[in-house]
């Protein structure tokens, strides 16, 4: 049986996260002046760019997250584990179930700033990104160990765009991707410990598979280099008069940073999620 505490301590380190961002970008000044710089700077993306992403973002519908539902339980049934579908089902539904509630009815947005139209209402966290997270997550949940690489690098890449889309498509500022990517996945953490403590997740003691280390490697290195640019994307944007002249005068940086923070968080979260797996899989009970 493998220790299950590994997962309850990120859940929970993810859940200080979520509040921290909400605290620091919703419920201050600078926060506030800095995430709605960026949505301005949006403004100045390129057509074809608002396109790609209003696209991509319409396809995400209440049939297609039916169907990613319906595709993960029944990935999980033929494994022949009904608490595996469960958890992996779980994980999607509880997504929504959480960004909502949080989004329509918990969380406010003070008027710090003077800003008007639907822009001032709270928009933490993105319902989005969290189907895209937690879509990814219940995949590498249901899938065996040996199709974890294939499902990462045909999923990790539609993730993390959707993520940075939707600063794009000025849908949702850099604060609620980094939100909904934190609960996704302290969720999908939350279903692993319920599995573990079932007794169901064991070792892997298997060989190595030289393509899931490449698409690992990659992903960390992509990662990496979002991570950098973002910080010097938004150093450069800060750098001179007064906050508020900067911030003002930088508008197409700070959204080219929150792009790329946004990237990265969403990269983050997937190989953590990926690192409490590491070497370990769900029993299967199929003869």
């Amino acid at each position: 049986m493998v220790p299950a505490r590994r997962w309850l301590v990120v859940a929970a380190v993810c859940a200080v996260f979520a509040v921290a961002v909400y605290l620091l970008a919703v419920w201050t000044v600078p926060g506030q002046e800095l995430e709605n710089a960026a949505l301005r700077g949006a403004d100045e993306a390129a057509a074809r760019d608002q396109v790609a992403a209003d696209e991509s973002l319409g396809r995400i519908t209440v049939y297609s997250l039916a169907a990613a539902v319906v595709l993960v339980g029944l990935a999980g049934l033929l494994r022949r584990r009904w608490d595996l579908a469960f958890a992996a089902v779980g994980v999607i539904v509880g997504g929504q179930l959480v960004t909502q509630v949080l989004k329509r009815f918990l969380l406010p947005r003070p008027p710090l700033v003077p800003l008007t139209g639907h822009y001032a209402a709270n928009s933490l966290p993105s319902g989005h990104t969290a189907i895209a997270m937690t879509v990814l997550f219940a995949a590498l949940l249901v899938v065996p160990y040996r199709w974890r690489g294939v499902t990462l690098f045909f999923l990790l890449s539609w993730a993390v765009g959707i993520g940075a889309y939707t600063v794009t498509a000025k849908w949702h500022r850099l604060s609620d991707t980094l939100a909904a990517d934190a609960i996704a996945l302290g969720l999908a953490c939350l279903a692993s410990w319920w599995l573990a403590r079932r007794g169901v997740v064991r070792r892997h003691d298997g060989p190595r598979r030289i393509p899931r280390v490449l698409v690992v490697t990659v992903a960390v290195l992509g990662g990496v280099v979002f991570l950098a640019l973002g910080g010097i994307l938004i150093g450069a944007a800060l750098t001179g008069g007064g906050y508020e002249d900067t911030v003002r005068t930088n508008e197409w940086v700070v959204y080219l940073a929150a792009n790329s923070f946004a990237s990265f968080g969403s990269i983050a979260a997937a190989l953590v999620f990926l690192a409490t797996w590491r070497r370990r899989e769900v029993v299967c009970t199929r003869p």
